[in-house]
């Protein structure tokens, strides 16, 4: 029980991980705000309060606190949630037709089954490869201990990387097909898993060049600034002193609710709330060599 709640805490004041980094110049701009305004209530100029609190009771605290943060932070996380969900998709889809080609597919000649292991190897690349189309990043060494020399050279000069692996694996089953080696209809069902790892690939893509419109994230912007820098006015006569680290809290919420929202937007990237592709990726790969590993050792046994 105290290691839960000790835990608890702990992440509770984490720093690595939470946005308060980034949020922390916009908390100081309004707190220095905050405090010049007490600064001149104290030297005696007069503020309306009437005016501000009117403004921030009415306009401000509905839209940004009622509607726009709410809506903004949500819609961000549909994002968040359906990328996962297609990764998830795209795990299962190559694990089947990893275990499907396994089975299926009749090993004949010795170089059907160095074949055979070469395409279970194409679909850790395929994930890969999606994985830095999604960050745009360029082919680099991840892919070259999954592919052969020469698609390795035509996966650098490819336009999009990943669907010429799809194309290879595509073309790896008809051949088995041609040659005997599969039949029609299993030929179908692995089809049907590669065409489900392709619409996964192009729902990611969707995800990633469809943002949040710019004008929606300006407005919200605006509307969060004015709202933080008319509290202080609103506040001034009641607290003084005070305005400086009740600014602070309150800026750090909102800005913090408003960053989170940014973060998990595209869920594709390399931050520390950004999906975990890296560690996707390789325990696909890992269960995809198991999956080889497990044909082996089945044949060893076979033999003795």
């Amino acid at each position: 029980m105290n290691l839960e709640k000790n835990s608890w805490l702990q992440l509770a004041l984490q720093i690595k991980g939470s946005v308060f980094p980034i949020i922390l110049p916009r908390i100081i701009f309004c707190t220095a705000f905050g405090f010049l305004i007490s600064l001149i209530h104290y030297y005696g100029y007069s503020i309306s309060e009437e005016i501000f609190a009117s403004v921030i009771t009415n306009v401000a605290y509905n839209l940004v606190l009622g509607l726009l943060l709410v809506f903004r932070t949500n819609s961000a996380y549909d994002r968040y949630w359906e990328g996962r969900k297609i990764w998830g998709s795209i795990v299962i889809n190559s694990l089947n037709l990893a275990r499907n080609i396994r089975l299926a597919v009749t090993e004949i000649e010795p170089v059907d089954k160095e074949k055979k292991a070469a395409v279970l190897r194409l679909l850790g690349a395929f994930a890969i490869a999606t994985k830095l189309h999604l960050r745009r990043s360029p082919i680099n060494s991840e892919l070259e201990t999954l592919v052969t020399s020469s698609q390795y050279i035509e996966l650098k000069e490819a336009k999009n990387p990943a669907l010429k692996i799809t194309f290879w694996i595509g073309d790896y089953l008809k051949q088995q097909q041609l040659h005997n080696r599969l039949n029609i209809h299993e030929l179908l069902a692995m089809n049907t898993s590669l065409d489900s790892m392709v619409e996964a690939f192009m729902g990611c893509d969707r995800i990633l060049k469809t943002p949040i419109p710019i004008a929606y994230s300006i407005y919200l912007k605006r509307l969060l600034l004015i709202y933080c820098f008319l509290l202080p006015m609103k506040l001034v006569h009641d607290l003084t002193w005070w305005i400086a680290p009740i600014v602070a809290l309150i800026c750090f919420i909102l800005f913090g609710i408003e960053e989170i929202g940014n973060q998990i937007e595209d869920p594709f990237g390399t931050d520390s709330n950004d999906l975990p592709l890296d560690e996707i990726c390789i325990t696909l790969i890992n269960n995809l060599e198991d999956l080889h590993s497990a044909k082996a050792v089945e044949n060893s046994i076979t033999l003795n």
